[in-house]
């Protein structure tokens, strides 16, 4: 099974978009973006320097942009896409470019929303210093209770060997003189405490432009980091995105989720690199893809071949869909089984995992056409579990 994912901010290098854009319908599609957005990303992506690149209002939409074309070379006919990929996930602002790639928005509007959170986290991270800093190794239990100590966050957790610690320069400053046994501190280059509630007014902000944006119910499974569950509900991934600007990204779960799927390949778009290596050491045995640059394309569409295979969710309409966040056991809410009819946001259930017990709700309401799994069936994250034949529709 594929996996494709985007990364996050940090990812960026300079003069990465070079060799991308020496084709040009590559160029053309960025310019279009780079207009949607208005910021002259050919600029920034060939001839900025590491610290202009850095900069948040810069790195999110260059970052986001330059996946969404990818993807279009990647997969010249986005709906081939569908019948090879399993899943899409994206790390922070990498979730942008994965709901667009699972068509839960579309590529102009995520460039609107990745230019205003750019905009907003920028003005958020200029109020406090504030910073990020990867651990690396040292016990887990013991490095969060480090950070726990000075006041620190965990905004990132990466893997078991990856966390990064976010908070105010002081905090930092303080942490380091003071770090966990075992564990290598490395200063990250981004403008800010991202992930925490040091970006509160960006979350807010993002909300506000967010009630109006339509969205549809994506065409694959997206695996939302806010905890790995997979989500199959458009305004429920845009609510997601919006609230992960003051979360935690839960990269680890994300990573346990693609376990529980049965992943066999893993493709990150560019610029590629920091995703694939981090799966790498959490998930051996699965094969990695960094599309780093255009000389790789064909080789990256080989390696779509050899591990696609479609999600369940393209054989039936997804409006039509509920399906489960996670993998486990499914129970059966007793009065949504004796209902004909289902409201929008009726509780229909519930998935027992190794780790808690997550409601499962109806999306849309509609009429109960068939459920897909018994009481008690085991199931797996994005497996079907009722099939909903919407109101008002003849």
């Amino acid at each position: 099974m594929l996996v494709i994912v985007a990364p996050g901010q940090g990812a960026q290098t300079p003069g990465f978009l070079k060799p991308w854009l020496e084709d040009p319908t590559f160029a053309a599609r960025l310019d279009w973006l780079a207009t949607v957005a208005g910021i002259d990303l050919a600029h920034y992506g060939t001839e900025a320097d590491a610290e202009t690149i850095r900069e948040t209002q810069v790195a999110q939409p260059l970052l986001v942009s330059t996946g969404l074309v990818a993807a279009l070379h990647l997969f010249p006919h986005p709906n081939d896409a569908f019948e090879r990929i399993g899943a899409v996930a994206g790390h922070s602002v990498g979730e942008l470019t994965a709901a667009a790639g699972a068509r839960v928005i579309t590529a102009e509007q995520a460039m609107v929303l990745v230019r205003e959170r750019g905009r907003a986290m920028a003005q958020a991270s200029a109020t406090t210093p504030t910073g990020m800093t990867a651990v690396l190794g040292g016990d887990r239990e013991e490095v969060l209770a480090a950070l726990a100590t000075h006041g620190l966050v965990a905004a990132n957790d990466n893997a078991a060997d990856q966390i990064v610690a976010a908070g105010t320069l002081e905090q930092l400053e303080a942490f380091r003189a003071d770090p966990p046994a075992k564990a290598r501190l490395v200063p990250l280059s981004v403008a800010g405490a991202f992930h925490t509630q040091h970006m509160s007014s960006a979350s807010d902000r993002m909300a506000q432009l967010a009630r109006s944006v339509s969205v549809h119910d994506p065409r694959t499974r997206v695996i939302s980091n806010k905890d790995g569950q997979v989500i199959h509900n458009g305004p429920a991934v845009l609510q997601r995105i919006v609230g992960q600007i003051a979360r935690p990204v839960r990269w680890d779960r994300c990573l346990e989720t693609m376990e529980d799927l049965g992943v066999t390949g893993i493709l990150e778009m560019p610029p590629a690199g920091t995703l694939t290596g981090i799966a790498k050491r959490a998930l051996p045995g699965v094969e990695t893809f960094a599309l780093k640059g255009p000389e790789l394309l064909d080789a990256a569409r080989a390696f779509c071949e050899k591990h696609g295979e479609p999600s369940p969710m393209t054989s039936t309409p997804t409006w039509r869909m509920v399906v489960s966040p996670v993998k486990g056991t499914f129970h059966r809410d007793p009065e949504a089984g004796d209902l004909d009819m289902l409201s929008a946001g009726a509780l229909i259930g519930d998935v027992a995992s190794l780790r808690d017990r997550i409601p499962v709700k109806a999306g849309h309401g509609g009429q109960v056409v068939e459920w897909l799994v018994e009481d008690g069936d085991p199931v797996s994250p994005g497996q079907p579990l009722l099939r909903l034949h919407p109101e008002g529709v003849a």
